[in-house]
């Protein structure tokens, strides 16, 4: 029976009954990270045929625009127009979160009334000191596992899905069927939305033009199936989220209760042309994000290799 789109109370349920709290004890920082096994890791790596690398991250642009009003910041402390020049170095300064460049979200970066993931409170992420509990650098081993591919397009037969409109359970799972993979425990899973080709094509929107995302409904089916990431080309929030109480029902839900690990911004052009060539849409997915000190996530460059 296809799934329908929850009430906002069967939402707000949700804190409850996915959560992870405690689950990988008391002091637990990790959250779903804690899924990543050998085995996930075997998976991905039995993928590898070929060493075909495809990048999953957006190229940072340093100019303004509808989606990004303040863009990255890029200067050259030193150049080659110097008299006897010789070095050049840069300066890149920005705000990651957003909704154009490529980044991951530690678990400090959402709260839900006073708390983050594991009951802490959220004051432990403060303006002096940043992120003192839930920093990015807690991932900086990085994350390899076995990543899939849902490109919902494709399977609904468009282009593009519409702003507003979510990915449902059963996009993904007749992703699985047709495609002959199974989502397991400690997978990243990828979901396509076609919204970085509308980019491409019409332009940057302004993002109270709405976006596409999964749908809430999606977050029992990733807890069930024990996802270690979630990705996909957009900020991973159907907007507006027809939730009056919930500004990002899957980063608030998933970051706060499940201690999930989110992709922000993905660019799934590449590697679903790449999927669609060979037909299978298993790669291993290597991921690093940068050791910043008390930092609430960290721009990255995914790889998926195959």
């Amino acid at each position: 029976m296809p799934v329908s789109i929850p009430s906002e109370d069967e939402v707000l349920a949700y804190f409850k009954s996915l959560s992870n709290w405690g689950r990988w004890g008391g002091d637990d920082q990790l959250g779903t990270l804690n899924l990543l096994s050998p085995d996930s890791a075997r998976r991905g790596f039995s993928t590898v045929t070929e060493h075909v690398t495809v990048s999953c991250a957006r190229t940072v642009a340093y100019e303004p625009s509808l989606d990004a009003p303040k863009p990255a910041l890029h200067f050259m402390t030193h150049s080659g127009e110097a008299d006897n020049p010789r070095v050049a170095v840069d300066f890149v300064g920005m705000v990651f979160h957003g909704a154009t460049i490529t980044h991951v979200d530690s678990l400090a970066h959402f709260f839900w009334e006073g708390r983050m993931y594991n009951g802490r409170p959220s004051s432990l992420v403060s303006t002096s000191e940043g992120a003192t509990a839930g920093s990015i650098e807690l991932a900086g081993g990085g994350i390899v596992t076995r990543g899939i591919l849902v490109d919902a397009p494709l399977i609904r037969g468009v282009r593009w899905l519409e702003r507003g409109e979510g990915v449902m359970p059963d996009d993904i799972l007749e992703a699985e069927r047709r495609h002959g993979f199974r989502i397991t425990e400690g997978d990243a899973l990828l979901i396509r939305t076609g919204q970085l080709t509308r980019r491409g094509v019409e332009g940057p929107a302004d993002p109270d033009a709405g976006s596409t995302a999964c749908q809430a409904a999606c977050l029992p089916l990733f807890h069930e199936r024990g996802i270690a990431v979630l990705g996909t080309d957009t900020g991973n929030d159907v907007k507006p989220t027809g939730y009056p109480s919930l500004t990002n029902p899957i980063h608030q839900v998933g970051i706060v209760a499940m201690g999930l690990w989110i992709l922000d911004n993905a660019n799934l052009d590449d590697l679903a042309m790449e999927c669609r060539k060979r037909g299978r849409y298993e790669f291993l997915l290597m991921t690093s994000p940068l050791k910043l000190s008390n930092t609430t996530g960290s721009p990255v460059n995914p790889l998926a290799v195959f």
